[in-house]
C-alpha cells in the first residue's frame, strides 16, 4: 500500500534527508520518499502494518526536527 501525505514545518531539505534515511530503515517500510519542495511524505508498506509503520515513520521525522508533522 502506498499513501502520501502533507508534512507541516519541514524546514530545509537536509532534514528530510535524514528523515528519508531513517523511515527506510524501519521494518516493514518498502519505499519512502520525503520532498522538501513539495512537503509530502509517500510511504509504502504492507497494508496489513501500515498503520503501525506509519506512526514510527512519524516519531523517526519528530526526532529529526521536533515541529515537524506528518498531516493525515
Amino acid at each position: 500500500m502506498k499513501k502520501r501525505f502533507a508534512m507541516k514545518n519541514l524546514d530545509c531539505a537536509n532534514c528530510a534527508a535524514k528523515m528519508e534515511a531513517a523511515i527506510g530503515k524501519i521494518d516493514g517500510v518498502q519505499s519512502v520518499s520525503v520532498n522538501f519542495l513539495t512537503q509530502k511524505l509517500t510511504l509504502e508498506a504492507p497494508e496489513d502494518r501500515f498503520d503501525e509503520i506509519l506512526e514510527l515513520a512519524a516519531a523517526a521525522c519528530k526526532k529529526v526536527d521536533a515541529d515537524c508533522q506528518v498531516v493525515r
